[in-house]
């Protein structure tokens, strides 16, 4: 995003509007969505891993269930139930044009939950969505809504809250609105890391430099003087912000990169769509922090960096030293409630420094096109959104007799590359494929220590499938049903002590597409939180008596388990 002018003036105008835009937020409208003092373990805009961190996680003292109230007078719009991301989730619109979301409940509250287990059973499905209409469910500013929990994500109990604008549903900063949560602490500054942006961010190791304290501001450990052989620079800040009385980092809320006291670019992080949150991808650092080093947060954007968190002059923050003078860079960091902090050094270009270009011939993808790489057995291709800086392709294809493997295996690049945009793979099996197995045919893809495994589909002799990592590929034959655990032992399995049926279904490639439990050939509820397990707490719908219990599995590549059960409660 342009903004910014070769003008301190015109930096000014844009400042005092984005200022006047932030005051618009109504102050003081919502409530906090618990019935304890509001203390934040995670604030809009912290680094995650894919994404930025898009509300508030306000504390629950450890515990859960904890009552959970609405924030504002509205009405239940919608509410979703899923495996991972927010659990189970509550969306209340309000008639200022604004949306609430409560995350990682525990329940409902009754008569709502009620409604969602009446739907689930008429959609024959626990993971779901609804959209609810109005005047079903109205609520009054602190009514009780849910029960706290630490369903879906979550690593703890907690409640993650946002507030959306309801048309765009573009998420803002919570902290604009005027919540209690003190904050008299500017952010801490940690480092400084310097880019050669003549070339690829990919291709270089940025140079980092230690910073020293004094009050709130910030200067360079050493050296009094940064001479560099790059003419084109960008910078990149390590910074996390605290709130008063606590000790635990989180995320800025924006820095600015000022050239001889003009301001050349700036992030900025109070609304962001989920549409463009994976561009954090582009923000940070991203070949460092995956080979163990820190976070930090480019200044400038990627070229291929499209999200709306950027302003910049007209050459997209990238600063220009061939003039060998000595310039004075100023970078502020602030936190939502403008605390400030302030680094100052000066910096100079050194021919002596500057080496000639070698000799590149590496073939490369480029940010902004569609690319396409081809060799005999294996493609790949890119969309126009798919990388953010250029990449000289690292390929090799090398034998691997895995059992059941179709073809070799393909290294494109590695995992410390990230994508934005899918990216489509296509082999070409190196074996006669049996006519019964070709419909059973998957995609590994391997990103470091993470595997991911897609159907593959046919296009004439060769099988594509898209993936949204770089790594190795191989093709494999599965024709290997899925297991699942039996939910007790004997000819008719006694549950009349059980409060629960727990079961755990397994695939050799570790992936299960469905799930499906029936009592008597009906659809019966089994909970998936986290993806681990599927979880049945008895109810009305398991009578006593004898039943028999169906459970069928099914994997990626359409391989189907049925298990029969006769089970007495």
């Amino acid at each position: 995003m342009k903004g910014f002018k070769k003008s301190g003036t015109c930096f000014l105008l844009i400042l005092i509007c984005t200022n006047l835009l932030a005051q618009t937020y109504p102050q003081d409208y919502f409530r906090s969505p618990l019935n304890i003092p509001m203390q934040l373990v995670a604030n809009f805009g912290e680094l995650r891993p894919n994404h930025w961190h898009m509300g508030l996680d306000i504390r629950t003292q450890h515990r859960v269930n904890l009552p959970v109230y609405a924030a504002a007078d509205g009405y239940i719009a919608r509410i979703s139930v899923e495996p991972e991301g927010f659990g189970q989730a509550v969306y209340i619109n309000h008639p200022n044009g604004y949306t609430t979301v409560y995350g990682h409940l525990n329940a409902f509250f009754p008569a709502l939950a009620q409604y969602v287990k009446d739907q689930q059973y008429q959609q024959q499905s626990w993971k779901i969505s609804l959209n609810i209409p109005p005047t079903m469910f109205p609520v009054k500013k602190g009514d009780v809504i849910a029960l706290s929990g630490s369903t879906g994500g979550s690593q703890g109990p907690h409640v993650h809250f946002e507030i959306r604008d309801t048309k765009t549903d573009k998420c803002l900063n919570p902290l604009l609105f005027n919540f209690p949560v003190p904050d008299a602490v500017s952010p801490s500054l940690l480092r400084l890391a310097i880019y050669d942006r003549s070339k690829s961010t990919y291709d270089q190791t940025p140079h980092l430099f230690a910073l020293k304290k004094s009050g709130t501001t910030y200067a360079l450990a050493s050296p009094a003087i940064v001479k560099t052989g790059a003419k084109k620079i960008s910078f990149a800040i390590g910074a996390v912000d605290r709130f008063t009385g606590y000790t635990n980092p989180n995320g800025i809320y924006s820095a600015k990169v000022l050239c001889d006291d003009v301001a050349t670019s700036e992030f900025k992080l109070n609304n962001i769509d989920y549409d463009e949150t994976r561009y954090l991808n582009a923000q940070i650092d991203y070949k460092s922090k995956y080979h163990g080093g820190p976070y930090v947060q480019h200044i400038s954007p990627l070229p291929g960096e499209e999200s709306s968190v950027y302003t910049t002059d007209a050459d997209n923050g990238i600063i220009s030293l061939g003039d060998e003078t000595v310039h004075t860079i100023n970078i502020e960091v602030k936190d939502a409630a403008q605390n400030t902090s302030r680094l100052q050094f000066k910096i100079q270009y050194d021919s002596t420094l500057s080496k000639p270009a070698e000799a590149d011939t590496a073939e490369k993808l480029t940010p902004n096109m569609v690319n396409v790489f081809e060799k005999p057995g294996f493609e790949l291709f890119t969309t126009d959104k798919t990388i953010y800086d250029t990449i000289a392709i690292n390929y090799s294809q090398s034998a691997q007799p895995s059992a059941n493997a179709i073809s070799d295996k393909y290294t494109f690049c590695n995992a410390a590359i990230p994508v934005q945009d899918s990216i489509t793979v296509r082999i070409k099996p190196s074996t006669n494929i049996p006519p019964e197995a070709k419909d059973r045919i998957i995609i590994k893809g391997m990103a470091g220590e993470k595997t991911y495994v897609e159907k593959a589909t046919w296009q004439g002799d060769w099988i594509w499938a898209k993936f949204r990592q770089f790594g190795n590929y191989q093709a494999f034959i599965d024709n290997e049903p899925p297991t699942i655990n039996a939910p007790g032992y004997g000819d008719v399995i006694d549950l009349r002590k059980s409060k629960h049926i727990v079961l755990v279904p397994k695939d050799n490639f570790g992936e299960i597409k469905s799930f499906r439990a029936e009592l008597d050939g009906q659809w019966l509820l089994f909970t998936n939180d986290k993806g681990l397990v599927y979880i049945y707490t008895f109810d009305d719908h398991f009578t006593s008596g004898t039943h028999q219990l169906k459970v069928t599995v099914q994997d990626v590549a359409g391989n189907t388990t049925v298990k029969l059960w006769k089970v007495r409660r």
